[in-house]
């Protein structure tokens, strides 16, 4: 097997042992379960940090190209984010109840997609603005799944107390740094938006181009945008947007990863021939 495969399985193994981790940990009120996973975590990041350096260093080529590639780095950028919040606070650690368990998923299929990259970058593909579109995508994905995640934890320390629920911050703490979040998710869901705007003129010759991935796109990041619009305007708070957060994330989960691989778009050519 390829160092590169080696890596990537270790990687996805890894991410398994810390979901389970999490989810036994939260069934059974145990802390140290949660630091298990966080540590699990850690430990499947650097063969996933190994599984971009290699793939790239062999070919050359953006590791964001292929199907797989592009969810790995999403993956990357998620868990990235994840432990960096993990490492500063210790006092949202059940967090990787949701987060983890969605990166080991789409490692896992991201897997089954794996194949060899093209020798060769399509001219689309050889543009500045790509690389601040997958950015704005990636950090945007990682930042509401996070804000989600804290939704979650909201929810359910609203319910239940004792034990790991005593442990985390005031509800009013979560509600607010969920928010920050989502406004971190937003910024950059609109950089993706813009840049992307600027890239399909480079190829194209036009801005926007009603492709499904483009409107899927706008809807999402509007949907942040009513969010902070019910919050700063409406002042929404706790219960109500931890809820909006977590089917908010399920429609940005459908225009980032659903519709490009699924519909015949001007994305998914960009993804599965590039060529």
């Amino acid at each position: 097997m390829k160092p590169e495969l080696t890596c990537f399985w270790i990687a996805v193994t890894l991410y398994g042992v810390s979901t389970f981790s999490y989810l036994f940990g939260l069934i059974a009120r145990q802390d140290k379960l949660f630091t298990v996973g966080l540590f699990s975590a850690l430990a499947g990041f650097f063969p996933h940090v190994a599984v971009i350096a290699l793939r790239w260093s062999a070919t050359g080529i953006s590791p964001f190209i292929s199907i797989s590639e592009s969810i790995t780095l999403g993956v990357f950028m998620t868990v990235l984010l994840f432990l960096i919040l993990q490492f500063s606070t210790k006092k949202v650690r059940p967090l990787g109840v949701l987060v983890m368990p969605v990166a080991f998923v789409l490692m896992g299929w991201a897997g089954t997609l794996i194949k060899e990259v093209a020798a060769t970058l399509a001219p689309a593909l050889q543009s500045g603005w790509i690389w601040v579109h997958i950015v704005g995508a990636t950090t945007g994905f990682a930042s509401v799944l996070i804000a989600a995640g804290l939704g979650l934890l909201y929810l359910l320390k609203e319910k239940k107390s004792g034990g790991i629920y005593d442990k985390l911050p005031d509800l009013q703490d979560i509600d607010n740094l969920s928010y920050r979040f989502v406004a971190a998710g937003f910024i950059m869901y609109g950089l993706m938006i813009v840049s992307g705007c600027f890239w399909a003129n480079q190829v194209k010759g036009t801005y926007w181009n009603w492709d499904p991935v483009e409107v899927w796109s706008l809807v999402s990041w509007l949907i942040y945008g009513i969010y902070l619009h019910l919050r700063v305007t409406f002042g929404w708070r706790g219960r109500k947007l931890a809820i909006y957060a977590l089917f908010a994330l399920a429609a940005m989960i459908v225009s980032y990863w659903g519709i490009p691989f699924s519909v015949e778009t001007f994305h998914s050519g960009f993804r599965i021939e590039h060529n």
